[in-house]
Order: C-alpha cells, then structure tokens, then sequence
C-alpha cells in the first residue's frame, strides 16, 4: 500500500513520527499500542489505525498530556518548522498550580510549601 501525497489517510505511529511527537517509528507503535493515545476521544491500542484531516488526538506523554488535531500528513520526517503545520495544538496552558515550584540554587531547602506542591505533582503523576 503506498502513501501519496495527496492521501487522506495515514497510519497513527507514521503520523506521530512524521509530526515529532516521538523520534522512532518503534516509539510510536508502542506510544500507540500501550493505550496512551486516544483518536477523536476513544483510547486506541492499534498502531495501524488511521488518522484523518480534522482528528483529536489526545497523547498522554512525558507526564503531560497533549491534545493535537490532524491538519496535513508528511511523506517523511522534515524539520521542526515542517512538521508543526501537519497539527494544531490545542492543548490548555498549565495554570499556576501546576507549575513546578522554582527552587533557585542558594535558596537553601525547600519550604515545607514547596514539599507539598511536589508531593501534589507526584500524586498527579
């Protein structure tokens, strides 16, 4: 089955790799099959499953989760500037609560606030 150009369809983990969501194809057939990605908001576990112009893909990576929508597909892995137009991302900013608290170097321990802000992140987690 070759893919052109102008194809409406492509497999997620070419799609995730193409879009530099991960480096390999490997890591996107296993990000695709470990479940942590969700096509149009139903959890997919198939790395052949295609992807179309207009899906939400929602990636839980990294501990963050991103939500991107599918505009365009890649013949091949190009630079940054590139793949940042085969999506939209439509991921929310983090809000104050969820940013790390910033420990300067100097500062001396962290305050028994700062402990709890982590313990927070890594219940989340």
């Amino acid at each position: 089955m070759s893919e052109e150009r102008g194809s409406d369809r492509q497999r997620i983990d070419k799609w995730l790799v193409y879009a530099r969501v991960v480096k390999t194809r490997t890591l996107g057939q296993a990000l695709a099959a470990s479940g942590h990605v969700r096509l149009n908001g139903r959890k997919i576990d198939d790395p052949a499953q295609p992807v179309k112009a207009g899906d939400v893909l929602t990636i839980g990576l990294h501990g963050r989760v991103r939500v991107l929508k599918v505009l365009d597909f890649a013949e091949r892995r190009g630079s940054f500037s590139v793949a940042s137009e085969l999506y939209e991302d439509l991921t929310p900013p983090a809000t104050q609560e969820e940013a790390v608290p910033a420990v300067e170097v100097g500062d001396g321990r962290p305050t028994k606030r700062d402990r709890r802000r982590f313990d927070k992140l890594d219940e989340q987690d």
